[in-house]
Parts: structure tokens; sequence; C-alpha cells
């Protein structure tokens, strides 16, 4: 007897927690974003520095680079599934 009531209250939880879900995961994402400033940042440019290297400069700018070129050639396929048009690139 305890599965249908379970599983009521589970039913429950989930209508009550989608609208709040976009909300929660802007919270997520600017803890994360904290973290990334507060923590890892400052550790990788000590690091860098004591050893003399730019691989945080670098590293950084490649990544940048990486994302940028996957964003311009992934979005037309995005854009064009979505408005259902058959698109090749190879």
């Amino acid at each position: 007897m305890v599965e249908p009531v379970a599983g009521l209250f589970g039913a429950v939880a989930v209508v009550i927690a989608e609208p709040l879900l976009p909300y929660t995961l802007a919270f997520a994402a600017g803890a994360m974003i904290y973290v990334v400033f507060d923590d890892i940042i400052p550790e990788a440019q000590t690091w860098s520095v004591i050893r003399h290297e730019n691989i945080f400069l670098s590293t950084t700018l490649a990544g940048k680079v990486m994302r940028s070129i996957l964003s311009i050639c992934l979005f037309p396929l995005y854009f064009f599934n979505r408005l259902n048009i058959k698109v090749e690139i190879f």
C-alpha cells in the first residue's frame, strides 16, 4: 500500500518542481561561474606565474577559439533541422 502513496507524492513533487526547474538550473550555473572565478582561475594564474609559462592564457584562448568554431559550424545544422530542411555537410 506504500507504492500508490509514494507514487502520488512523486507526481505532486514533479508538478511542483517543473516550473521551478529553470530557476534552479540558473542558480546552479551561477554557482559554477562563482566557483570558477573565485577558485579555479586564480589558482591557474598563480601556477602559471610560478612556472613562468603562458599555459593558462594559451589554453583559455584555444578553448574560446574552439567554441567559436564549433558554434559557427554547428548552428546551421541546428537551425535548418528546426525548419525541417535537409542539410548535408559531408
